[in-house]
């Protein structure tokens, strides 16, 4: 007898409140870790209620919780007033950011995987048109391993990194 797949749900993004609210569904799945592979911290996104409240929770509870973010266009990113920013520097033992190595700069995706196992995905980083899925593991683990490739040959973002006091 074969075990059952986990049933999860999928559906389409075509708008930014779409994402938005996608972005905290699929982060809410997360029990480990947030990976993030954004163009420019998307505003009115990564630093709404929803998403803000998932990632406080995580980190908060579980103290081997990671949230890792790339940013692939950093010249775009509005770090002035964005809350995740502010939210990264006080937590910094659990969200770290970075630039994106140069080698890398032909991704045009965005996306968001928790765990290894639900994701959110946009082809085009800069269109909200996406697809959102909380449980599709080997899509997830196999942009999961494209991130960690980025990750590992990206340095830290010290401008998001440094208290402002």
């Amino acid at each position: 007898m074969q075990p059952s797949r986990i049933q999860g749900r999928r559906w389409i993004l075509s708008s930014f409140d779409e994402n938005r609210d996608a972005v905290a569904e699929i982060a809410a799945q997360a029990k480990r870790w947030i990976s993030i592979y954004t163009p420019d911290l998307e505003p009115g996104v990564y630093d709404s209620e929803g998403f803000l409240d998932v990632a406080k929770r995580l980190v908060l509870a579980k103290r081997y919780a990671k949230i890792r973010v790339l940013i692939s266009e950093p010249h775009r990113t509005v770090r002035i007033g964005n809350r995740f920013v502010s939210v990264g520097r006080r937590l910094n033992s659990y969200i770290e950011f970075r630039n994106v190595h140069p080698d890398y700069q032909e991704h045009r995706e965005a996306y968001l995987i928790a765990d290894d196992i639900a994701l959110l995905y946009r082809v085009e980083g800069r269109k909200w048109e996406g697809i959102a899925d909380t449980y599709e593991p080997a899509v997830a683990k196999r942009y999961l391993a494209q991130f960690d490739e980025i990750w590992n040959a990206s340095e830290i973002e010290q401008e998001l990194r440094e208290l402002r006091v």
